[in-house]
């Protein structure tokens, strides 16, 4: 019963790792899109804003935002890969 049990986590951590890989590299979003959508969070048109950077984990993208009035933001933006059908969440935003 045991050797069972490890077969089944074994399979489910396998299994969740390659949706993870899956959604990071059918990622559709476009520098431009992460800027106009977290532009609206923000309250900050697309070109009041800079990225800074930008990394792809699973389904989320975290970006670094810099503002033209000199803030700097974390924003975190979920989706915008093949699970979600491109669709994303609204972003999420803190200040630096």
């Amino acid at each position: 019963m045991n050797t069972q049990h490890f077969l089944i986590g074994a399979l489910l951590v396998a299994s969740l790792t390659g949706c993870a890989a899956v959604a990071t590299k059918t990622n559709t979003l476009s520098d431009e899109r992460i800027l106009s959508e977290t532009g609206g969070v923000l309250g900050l048109s697309p070109s009041e804003l800079t990225l800074v950077e930008r990394r792809t984990e699973g389904v989320n993208t975290y970006v670094t935002l810099k503002a033209s009035n000199g803030k700097t933001y974390a924003c975190t933006v979920n989706g915008g890969n093949l699970f979600s059908f491109g669709m994303t969440n609204p972003p999420v935003c803190n200040a630096r």
